[in-house]
């Protein structure tokens, strides 16, 4: 191991890399070989997604040249895949080093003779889904690293679709990039292509077109137009689009966290931009207790992922996780659907496998077809794209916090949910209502799901050991019960196959294969658990349920369920 990595860092201090690049790899050389370990031990691997990682120098980075060389890996496919003249679009978010990078993607492409639609400044994510498909693009390019700490960056690969890559065309990519094995292969500057710059006008197509697939409730809206929103973007892309979406919406007191206006990489207010987790709110959370709004709404850097606290009758922000989340806002658009008389049965929605099972329980009462897939919503794309023209998508969404409506965008969108969140809010106030009694009468009609997320990291090489360590060992000696209940089904998604322990049959899984092994108890608990594929991470998930009726305890019953999954909780991950 040594010999390699020093080997790969010598060949840095060759000509085809520049100066500073080489003072700084002789200074880690001298001062940090631990460092120089990690920048240099393997090649950041470009994955099924594309790259995330580290910034600054080395073969395990994200810098000039491994942005370079994938480019190239990804200029050739697109060369071998489609007849020219090639497109691509290109964004990218508000990291250190986020504009640099993109106009290297920009002018290797251009030196492989692409049109490439360029954005003059930062944008979020979903938007440059919605710029593929608006300009037919081969490619897109979006350089984030969504949620990560401020070290990393990332460059995700959109397809012509609209959509994060999927097989084939994810291994079709990877085998391009894994031929370029050197920045001499890389085509820099050169070439007959052209940049055209983006800006206004494509947000306001944009808007535009997503707002089109809401505003379902514009009496409400009306009615409740000066409600108290508070929306902070933490720094990144949100500040452009969501203020605007949601005055385009009609709402007039959106109230700003203003140091979290600023754009920033190094995301100064906060230790992680991630609206998953309660401190990025905190901020948000005190500007609501000061101007008394009803509601808070946060964005990761790119915003395709959105964070959400509402007023309870006490006057308490309570935060709602991203299950609850889905919920809400897939109960309002079913709801108004069927008030609209839309559903004529060829609608669905979709959600992924680790994402709670009461939204297949509404779906199933509305008449509309439910899929679930793997997680990550290129899946979930991937089903629109299928069911293009035939069948009709509503909307779609995973528990980890992204959500999407319509066809527009084949992406989590945090700025459609964002002014989708609001309006539910106003539907609900039109009624004397609150989000929290609206999750609690879904409760009543179609059962009481509670579920918990846990994550654990695990970093460095020895980290990524123990990863694959506990996911053979829940293979090898799978539970046999969890919580004195049998465990009925196991679901291998590696594998592709679920197997019945009751009759000890075995069934295919039709999804494709994911490291994914999932759990079901006679008692309809859940377990699942699988790594991360863009952190450090192993992740676990946790659902229980109950039937309730009208006159029965809810706070007694939520305690009881919250019981359940801590004893699951401790039960799974105390025993990998």
């Amino acid at each position: 191991m040594e010999r390699i990595y020093v080997e790969r860092a010598t060949d840095w201090l060759g000509p085809s890399y520049d100066e500073t690049t080489q003072a700084e790899v002789r200074r880690l050389m001298e001062e940090d070989p631990v460092m120089l370990e990690d920048a240099f031990y393997k090649n950041l691997e470009f994955g099924t997604g594309g790259l995330r990682g580290v910034m600054g120098v080395g073969t395990n980075r994200m810098n000039r040249y491994t942005i370079g060389m994938v480019t190239q890996g990804l200029a050739e496919y697109v060369k071998k895949t489609y007849e020219g003249p090639h497109k691509a679009a290109i964004a990218y978010d508000c990291r250190n080093n986020s504009p640099e990078f993109a106009r290297i993607v920009a002018d290797v492409l251009v030196a492989n003779d692409f049109t490439v639609y360029l954005y003059d400044a930062l944008r979020p994510t979903p938007q440059l889904s919605f710029t593929v498909r608006h300009f037919a693009c081969h490619v897109g390019v979006v350089i984030t690293a969504s949620h990560n700490p401020k070290e990393y960056n990332g460059y995700k690969v959109y397809g012509n679709d609209g959509a994060q890559v999927v097989p084939p065309h994810d291994r079709m990519i990877i085998e391009e990039v894994r031929k370029i094995l050197t920045p001499e292969q890389v085509q820099f500057t050169g070439g007959n292509g052209e940049i055209v710059f983006l800006g206004e006008e494509m947000d306001r197509m944009y808007l535009d077109a997503i707002l089109g697939l809401i505003n379902l409730s514009p009496k409400a809206i009306e009615k409740h137009a000066d409600m108290k929103i508070v929306y902070t973007p933490l720094h990144g892309t949100g500040v452009r689009l969501i203020p605007a979406a949601l005055q385009q919406m009609g709402f007039t007191n959106v109230i700003h966290v203003p140091e979290q206006d600023v754009t920033d990489g190094n995301f100064p207010t906060v230790d992680s931009p991630n609206p998953e987790e309660p401190a990025a709110l905190k901020m948000a959370l005190d500007k609501a207790a000061e101007t008394e709004a009803s509601l808070v709404m946060a964005t990761d850097p790119d915003s395709d992922r959105m964070g959400v606290a509402v007023r309870d009758k006490k006057g308490n922000m309570v935060l709602l996780n991203g299950n609850q989340i889905a919920v809400l806002l897939t109960y309002y658009m079913l709801e108004k659907w069927r008030e609209k008389k839309k559903i004529k049965g060829r609608e669905y929605i979709v959600k992924t496998i680790v994402t709670t099972d009461l939204i297949q329980v509404m779906a199933r009462q509305y008449g509309v077809t439910c899929y679930n897939v793997l997680t990550g919503f290129k899946y979930i794309a991937e089903v629109i794209k299928e069911h293009e023209g035939v069948k009709t998508f509503i909307c779609g969404g995973e528990e980890s916090y992204g959500f999407n409506v319509g066809e527009h965008v084949r992406d989590k969108d945090a700025v459609v949910s964002c002014a989708l969140m609001a309006e539910t809010t106003c539907w609900a106030a039109d009624q004397g209502k609150d989000l929290l009694d609206v999750l609690r009468e879904i409760t009543v009609r179609f059962g009481f799901f509670k579920e918990k997320t846990v994550s654990v990291t695990l970093k460095g090489i020895d980290g990524m050991k123990q990863i694959a360590a506990t996911m053979n060992q829940l293979r090898e000696q799978p539970p046999t019960q969890l919580m004195g209940s049998p465990v009925v089904l196991v679901h291998d998604y590696l594998k592709g196959e679920t197997i019945d322990t009751v009759s000890d049959l075995r069934y295919t899984i039709q999804l494709p294969k994911s490291n994914v092994i999932q759990f079901i108890t006679a008692s309809n608990a859940v377990a699942s658990v699988r790594p991360s594929g863009t952190e450090p991470k192993i992740k676990y998930y946790f659902g229980v349920r109950q039937q309730l009726e009208m006159n029965d305890d809810w706070e007694e019953a939520d305690a009881k369920l919250e019981e359940q999954l801590s004893a699951l909780e401790k039960e799974v991950v105390g025993s990998t």
